[in-house]
């Protein structure tokens, strides 16, 4: 958990302030705030793991040449929000 420590607080300040976010932007976010960043891998294992976030839902994104991709919507879980308040 000390790993990634800093990329977890870095997280859950995000979403705190913009309520959810999908994967690319928290991983744009988390890239250009830290000069080392995080690997799509690594964010993927703290969203996961950590209890802080939830999955909130799917974004279909579609590309000119016919492809699509479906990321992730995160936003902090309704458990740890009571908590805090």
């Amino acid at each position: 958990m000390s790993r990634t420590r800093r990329i977890r607080e870095a997280v859950h300040d995000y979403l705190a302030c913009r309520g959810q976010a999908n994967t690319n932007e928290i991983y744009e976010h988390i890239n250009q705030r830290f000069r080392w960043g995080a690997t799509m891998s690594q964010l993927g294992n703290v969203l996961a793991r950590d209890k802080r976030f939830a999955k909130s839902g799917f974004d279909d994104a579609r590309f000119n040449d016919g492809g699509r991709c479906r990321v992730c919507i995160w936003s902090l879980s309704a458990t740890k929000m009571s908590a805090e308040v």
